[in-house]
C-alpha cells in the first residue's frame, strides 16, 4: 500500500525547516515536532503528513461511530484533530457560545506522502500510486527555499495602520465576577475543580500562518508543537501537553496541572520551580485530575494495570514551570483504539472534576465556544497505535473570516483567588500575544 524510504539526513534541525517550507503547497497539513525536547515517550523527532487521499469530517453527532469506522476501513495512517465540542457526542451537552472560527467538529485525513523524523534517520511513506513523485519530492524540498514555494517569508505587519489589535472576549471585571460564580459551585459541592478559560481575539487581521507558527516556536520549543493547514483553517500550537498515547497495549496520558513563571536569574528561577513543587493548592489540582484520568483510563484498562508513574513532578519549558502528573495503563489486544479516546475524553486537565457537571458549568460561564482550542491533535497508526497532545497555547485562524483566536485558561478549585487566576491566564498568553503583536 504504501512505499518506504529510508535515508540518512546530515543536518536534521534544517532539513525539518526545508520540510515545512515545503508542506505550505498542500490543502491538507500536519507537521508535528518535539523540539528534540527529552521525552521518554516520544516515537519521532517531528512528522509531517500532507495531501488527503481521503478524508473524514463532520459535526459531533456520531462523531466517535463515524471515526471508529472510517479507522477502520481505511487501515492506515491518519491524522487530524478532535475538538472540545465532542463532548456533546460523549454526554448530553450541548454548545451555544460564540464561534469566530468555525471548525469543523472533527477532522481526519489519509495522507498521501508521510514523513518521519527520528534523530539523522529520515522515513519517508508515500502511497503506491504516487510513489514515483517521491524521488522527485526529496530534491526538492532539500533544495527549496522559504520564497520556493509560498513567496517570501514576512513577518505579521504591525505599521500602526494594520497593527493587530487583540480584543478580549470576557473583560477583566467580568472574569472576576465568573471566577466567583465558578467558587460559588464549588462551595456548594456541585463541582470540586474547573477549567475555566477566556478567548483573545482579532477581526479583520491576515496574518502569515507559517512564519507566525515559527515565531511561536522559536519563544517557547515545547514537545508537541503543531502546525496545522485544514484548508482556510490553521492551528499554531506550541502546546507543551500530551493527552494520550497507545504503544502495543499501553495507554499513556500526562495531565498538566500547575503553573509558574520563568525568571533570567538562575537561583530565582529555581526557587519559583521549587515553591511551584511544594505548592498546595497546585499540588491538589493536579491531583483531582490525576484521580480523573486514573477513572478515564480504567474504563478500558485490563484489571488492575492503572498506575501513576509520575505524581507532580515539576517540568521546566522556555515559557513556565509545569507540573506534570504521568498515568499509565493497560488495554486488552482487541480494545478499539476510538474506544479509548471516546472514553477519555475530552481530557481531564481542560474539564474538571466530576467531568460532565464541570462541562456543563463551564459551558454557562464561558463566553466563546472552545472549538479546536483544548481539543487534540494527533494520529492513528495503522496497527491500531496513536498520539495526540492537548491544543493549548495556541493560536487559530480562519483565513476566509479573517479571524485570529487564542485562548488560555486554569484551573478553578476552592482556594482559587480570581486576580491570581487572571494572571496566570496573562503568564499564559504572552507567546501568543507577543507574536501576534510584534
Amino acid at each position: 500500500m504504501r512505499k518506504t524510504v529510508t535515508q540518512h539526513i546530515s543536518n536534521p534541525e534544517k532539513f525539518k525547516q526545508q520540510l515545512l517550507n515545503w508542506s505550505q503547497q498542500f490543502d491538507e497539513v500536519v507537521w508535528l515536532d518535539s523540539n528534540h525536547y527529552d521525552d521518554k515517550f516520544a516515537s519521532y523527532d517531528a512528522v509531517l503528513a500532507v495531501e488527503a487521499f481521503t478524508v473524514f469530517q463532520t459535526d459531533y453527532y456520531n462523531a466517535f461511530l463515524q471515526l471508529k469506522e472510517y479507522q477502520s476501513t481505511t487501515n492506515d495512517w491518519i491524522f487530524g484533530y478532535l475538538s472540545y465540542d465532542l463532548k456533546n457526542d460523549v454526554e448530553a451537552l450541548y454548545s451555544e457560545n460564540f464561534d469566530g472560527l468555525n471548525f469543523p467538529d472533527i477532522f481526519f485525513f489519509q495522507p498521501k506522502k508521510l514523513f518521519f523524523l527520528k534523530g539523522h534517520v529520515l522515513e519517508t511513506q508515500y502511497l503506491n500510486f504516487v510513489s514515483d513523485t517521491l524521488e522527485d519530492d526529496l530534491k526538492s524540498i532539500t533544495l527549496n527555499t522559504a520564497s520556493d514555494l509560498v513567496g517570501e517569508p514576512q513577518s505579521n505587519d504591525t505599521t500602526e495602520d494594520s497593527k493587530i489589535r487583540i480584543k478580549l472576549r470576557t473583560h477583566k471585571d467580568d472574569y472576576f465576577k465568573k471566577v466567583n460564580d465558578m467558587l460559588a459551585h464549588i462551595h456548594r459541592g456541585d463541582i470540586y475543580e474547573a477549567n475555566f478559560c477566556q478567548e483573545f481575539y482579532a477581526e479583520n487581521t491576515t496574518i502569515n500562518p507559517l512564519e507566525t507558527y515559527k515565531q511561536l516556536n522559536a519563544i517557547s520549543k515545547p514537545p508537541f508543537a503543531t502546525f496545522l493547514r485544514v484548508y482556510d483553517k490553521y492551528l499554531l500550537s506550541a502546546s507543551p501537553e500530551r493527552y494520550i498515547k497507545k504503544e502495543g497495549q499501553k495507554i499513556t496520558s500526562q495531565p498538566i496541572k500547575g503553573t509558574a513563571k520563568r525568571s533570567l536569574n538562575v537561583e530565582e528561577d529555581e526557587r519559583l520551580k521549587q515553591e511551584l513543587s511544594e505548592d498546595i493548592k497546585e499540588r491538589s489540582e493536579n491531583v483531582m485530575i490525576v484521580d480523573l484520568v486514573r477513572n478515564d483510563l480504567s474504563k478500558t484498562a485490563t484489571k488492575g494495570s492503572v498506575k501513576v508513574e509520575e505524581l507532580c513532578k515539576v517540568y521546566t519549558f522556555n515559557q513556565v514551570h509545569q507540573m506534570i502528573s504521568t498515568v499509565t495503563s493497560q488495554v486488552a489486544k482487541d480494545t478499539h483504539p476510538v474506544d479509548i479516546i471516546k472514553t477519555t475524553f475530552p481530557m481531564g486537565s481542560m474539564t474538571g472534576a466530576p467531568k460532565i457537571s464541570a462541562m456543563q458549568i463551564i459551558e454557562t460561564l464561558e463566553d466563546a465556544k472552545r472549538g479546536l482550542y483544548s481539543g487534540a491533535v494527533g494520529y492513528f497508526s495503522p496497527d491500531n497505535d496513536f498520539d495526540f497532545n492537548v491544543v493549548i497555547r495556541s493560536i487559530l485562524y480562519n483565513a476566509t473570516n479573517a479571524y485570529v483566536s487564542y485562548s488560555v485558561g486554569g484551573a478553578i478549585t476552592a482556594k482559587s483567588e480570581p486576580l491570581k487566576e487572571y494572571e496566570e491566564c496573562l503568564i499564559k498568553a504572552k507567546a501568543m500575544r507577543e507574536v501576534l503583536e510584534n
